[in-house]
């Protein structure tokens, strides 16, 4: 049986914007190791269903997707942004 995690996506660190943040993202977990490959060196492993990463616009709709397919899941919480604050004049100091 595969599992899955369903997390939220995270903002991307390069840029301030927040598109596609509000997504949640149900991604398998994968169930075989990576190694390389020995003509090119390449990481690789025969599971496929790494590579499948689908998006829903709630996290009710990735559970119900999970329990309607006989997935099991675990979500992932998405961590609480940490603010540092500070005046522009702290630049200066």
């Amino acid at each position: 049986m595969t599992t899955a995690r369903i997390y939220q996506r995270p903002k991307n660190a390069m840029q301030s914007g927040r598109a596609r943040t509000h997504e949640w993202v149900l991604e398998f977990v994968p169930s075989d190791r990576v190694r390389p490959d020995p003509l090119t060196g390449w990481a690789g492993s025969g599971d496929t269903q790494k590579q499948v990463i689908l998006g829903f616009p709630t996290l009710e709709a990735a559970q119900g997707y999970a329990e309607r397919e006989g997935i099991a899941y675990r979500v992932i919480a998405a961590a609480a942004p940490k603010l540092k604050l500070q005046s522009y004049a702290d630049n200066f100091r």
